[in-house]
């Protein structure tokens, strides 16, 4: 008999937890989805993900209506359009953390140890084996997402 697969909206809603406890963390924060950390390739620097940060990113940009992850000409984020964030609310962690200064800036490590660990024995029950570049880790959790 097979196994059921995870549940992925109790998976969902236990990676939306973790960053509910970020936000909540004392830090001074501004960022409102401007964009400007999400030039990657001027940037140079592309947000890795966990199979459970790419299942809440895909989820975010299904209820915006799309059902693909688009590629960019000009090296930016693929949720990026007219300088805005489309997944804001669905945004990975390091987009929360380590991408952009109005965010507060890089994290130093031992502000977040505790909150990556959780993210990643979550990668770790969903079979990930760590960060996957954001483009292709969202846009396998979207084709998993339609199998599930």
């Amino acid at each position: 008999m097979k196994q059921p697969g995870p549940d992925l909206k109790a998976i969902a809603a236990e990676v939306r937890t973790i960053y509910r406890e970020w936000e909540e963390r004392p830090l001074d924060r501004g960022c409102t989805g401007r964009g400007d950390c999400c030039r990657f390739r001027m940037t140079g620097r592309t947000p890795f993900l966990t199979k459970g940060e790419a299942l809440v990113a895909a989820v975010a940009w299904r209820a915006a209506g799309r059902s693909s992850v688009p590629e960019t000409v000009d090296g930016a984020c693929p949720f990026l359009k007219e300088g805005r964030c489309q997944i804001y609310e669905g945004r990975p962690f390091g987009c929360r953390t380590h991408f952009c200064d109005a965010a507060g800036g890089p994290a130093s490590r031992k502000d977040v140890r505790d909150l990556i660990q959780r993210l990643e024995d979550i990668d770790f029950r969903l079979g990930g084996r760590g960060g996957v570049n954001l483009p292709a880790a969202v846009a396998a959790a979207m084709s998993g997402e339609k199998r599930r």
